[in-house]
């Protein structure tokens, strides 16, 4: 499935990893153009399983994704709007499709991320950022409105409550450090350090089976919403969901007749035994 035509980023596929560079004028502004190019790669990436993990980075040495265009904005109604009469915006919808991909999605933020660039990198899966050029800001509250490409949405289910409305009601820049301690990212790594992070921790998971990966992402989001009576049901259904599609029951029983789980020394490896056992299908 070939993945260009794209206006305002380039997607290479090298194997199972897909990678994306935004690229689009001066600042990777993000418009109807991006939102367009964006909901073009999902429906692709939604029916291709020969992709596993997408990267999300930037060409720009200064700024990842920029905020919403602002001219989208201008003509906002100024009356206030029944909830039941409420409809998604299109921010909204794109990252929200994002966010559902059965791909692991990793943010690799090298540079701003502010407003709607900062919730596109929240509806991600994972995130990682480098000391000294990444900087996030919900700005909106500033500005009169209040983040809404899943920024309200999405903070407080990374950080909890106090700092996500501290992010998002002090409207400044926060640096790859705090974002590391108030769970907006993974983790904050020095600038050389980054890409060959991203880049292990990508070849790693395009190991493992498609079905699988997408199993235990749709587990886990579902888990933030329910109570764990029945967040513990989604967990066996998509158990099943996983069994019925990947090589998973000839793995236990290949792995059984070895011994390896009763060998102390396949305990002490398994880090290299879950890769090697790939080669069961």
């Amino acid at each position: 499935m070939a993945y260009n035509g794209y206006t305002t980023f380039t997607a290479k596929q090298d194997g199972a990893i897909l990678t994306v560079t935004f690229d689009f004028g001066p600042v990777n502004v993000q418009g109807q153009e991006m939102l367009e190019d964006l909901m073009g790669l999902a429906m692709r990436l939604e029916r291709d399983r020969t992709v596993k993990v997408v990267v999300f980075q930037s060409a720009n040495p200064e700024i990842w994704v920029c905020h919403y265009d602002t001219n989208l904005l201008k003509d906002m109604s100024t009356e206030a709007v029944a909830r039941s009469d409420v409809k998604l915006l299109d921010l909204q919808v794109a990252l929200e499709r994002i966010s559902k991909l059965p791909q692991a999605t990793i943010a690799k933020l090298e540079g701003f991320a502010r407003g709607g660039g900062h919730e596109f990198a929240l509806a991600c899966d994972m995130r990682f950022a480098a000391r000294g050029k990444y900087k996030l800001m919900q700005m909106e509250v500033g500005m009169g409105i209040l983040p809404c490409g899943g920024g309200a949405s999405r903070m407080a289910r990374q950080t909890g409550l106090g700092r996500a409305l501290e992010i998002i009601l002090s409207a400044r820049d926060f640096s790859a450090d705090e974002a590391e301690a108030y769970g907006t990212i993974n983790k904050a790594l020095e600038p050389d350090e980054i890409g060959p992070y991203v880049d292990a921790l990508a070849k790693r998971i395009a190991l493992f089976p498609a079905e699988s990966i997408n199993a235990c992402k749709q587990a886990v989001y579902e888990s933030i919403d329910k109570p764990i009576d029945e967040a513990l049901r989604a967990e066996a259904y998509w158990l099943y969901q996983a069994t019925s599609k990947t090589p998973a029951v000839k793995r236990f029983n290949e792995a059984d007749i070895k011994g390896m789980e009763y060998d102390m020394e396949n305990q002490r490896n398994w880090n290299d035994l879950v890769v090697a056992v790939q080669d069961i299908n």
